[in-house]
C-alpha cells in the first residue's frame, strides 16, 4: 500500500492531496473532531514549515492528515497524524504513515505519540524515546526573582537569531535554520547571556486556546526558569501551555507552581537513530526543556 495515494475502505475511496492545497478552516475543523486545540492559523503556520498530505472521500469530505517537517536530509519529525473517528480503526492511520514514510526516504525520524497511537508507530519501526509532560492551565504570576549570578537577561532580538539556531541545534541534535526565523517572527522571545553569550532563551506564541512556551533551551534548571520566568508573567491570568520532557527538577516545579498542571502525557519516539531528549542537569550541554510543539519537536 505504501507510495499509492488511493485507499478503499469498505465502501469509501480514500484520494491523497497536497495539505497546502486544503483550506485551513476545514483542517481547523478537522482537528476539532478529535480535540486538538489547533486553530487555522496554527495550520498555517506548520503548512508553511513543512510538508504533507490530506485524504478525501468521494464526495470530498476531508478525513486525514499526516505531515513531516524535514530538517535535514538526514532527520524529520512527523506530525499532525489524525484521521476522522469513525475510519481510525479501518487502517487509514497506516495509509497516511505509510504515504509519509515513503515521502521522507531513508530519514532518522522522530515524532510525539499519543497512547493511541503508538501501537500503530511501534509496528511502523518506532522506538519509545521519553514521556512529554502537556503542562496547561490558567497562568499564576511568579514572584519576581534575580536570574541566576553572573547572567544578564533581556528580550530577543533579531540579531540573536544565529545563537538561537546554534543553541537550539546542540538540544534538538539537527539545526532547525528554516524554523527558528520563523518562530522567532510570531514570538516574543528571552534570552539569557553569560559573559555576553547566549546560553539560554525561551520563546512564546499564540497558539491552541492562549499561548505555548516553545522552544526554551538551557543547560540548567536555574536558567530554564529565568527565560519562561517573563512569560509566565505575562501570561498571568491567561491560558498558557508548557509541553516538557522534565519528569522532575526546579523546572518542573516552576511549570506546576505556575498554574500549568499535567493535562496529558504523550511518548517521544525514533526510527533510525536515538532522538537525544536528555533533561538538564547534562553535562553542561544545552537541553530541550520546552518543545515548539509536538508535531515540530
Amino acid at each position: 500500500m505504501a507510495g499509492t495515494d488511493t485507499l478503499r475502505i469498505e465502501t469509501f475511496a480514500l484520494t491523497a492531496l497536497d495539505i497546502a492545497a486544503v483550506d485551513p478552516a476545514a483542517l481547523h475543523a478537522l482537528s476539532v473532531g478529535v480535540r486538538w486545540p489547533h486553530r487555522a492559523e496554527d495550520w498555517r503556520m506548520l503548512i508553511a514549515a513543512g510538508r504533507g498530505i490530506a485524504a478525501r472521500d468521494e464526495i470530498g469530505r476531508l478525513i486525514g492528515t499526516a505531515m513531516w517537517f524535514p530538517y535535514s536530509e538526514a532527520f524529520a519529525t512527523v506530525g499532525m497524524v489524525i484521521t476522522s473517528p469513525r475510519l481510525q480503526a479501518q487502517g487509514a492511520g497506516r495509509w497516511l504513515m505509510e504515504q509519509a514514510l515513503a515521502a521522507l526516504g531513508g530519514r532518522a525520524l522522530g515524532l510525539n505519540a499519543t497512547r493511541a497511537a503508538r501501537r500503530l508507530y511501534r509496528s511502523l519501526g518506532f522506538a519509545d524515546e521519553a514521556t512529554v509532560y502537556q503542562c496547561q492551565g490558567t497562568a499564576v504570576r511568579p514572584e519576581a526573582a534575580p536570574p541566576p549570578p553572573g547572567t544578564v537577561l533581556r528580550a530577543a532580538e533579531p540579531a540573536d537569531l544565529d545563537a538561537l539556531v546554534r543553541l537550539d541545534a546542540q538540544a534538538f541534535g539537527t539545526p532547525r535554520s528554516v524554523l527558528l526565523p520563523r518562530l522567532l517572527a510570531v514570538s516574543s522571545g528571552t534570552v539569557l547571556l553569560r559573559a555576553g553569550r547566549v546560553e539560554a532563551f525561551a520563546l512564546c506564541r499564540p497558539f491552541g486556546r492562549g499561548h505555548v512556551i516553545g522552544p526554551l533551551v538551557a543547560v540548567c534548571d536555574a536558567d530554564a526558569v529565568a527565560v519562561a520566568r517573563p512569560h509566565v508573567a505575562a501570561r498571568a491570568g491567561c491560558f498558557l501551555r508548557l509541553d516538557t520532557r522534565q519528569r522532575t527538577g526546579a523546572f518542573r516545579a516552576f511549570v506546576l507552581g505556575s498554574g500549568m498542571p499535567v493535562h496529558d502525557t504523550v511518548t517521544t519516539m525514533s526510527r533510525g537513530r536515538p532522538w537525544p531528549v536528555r533533561g538538564g542537569a547534562s553535562g553542561g550541554m544545552p537541553a530541550t526543556y520546552a518543545l515548539t510543539s509536538q508535531a515540530l519537536g
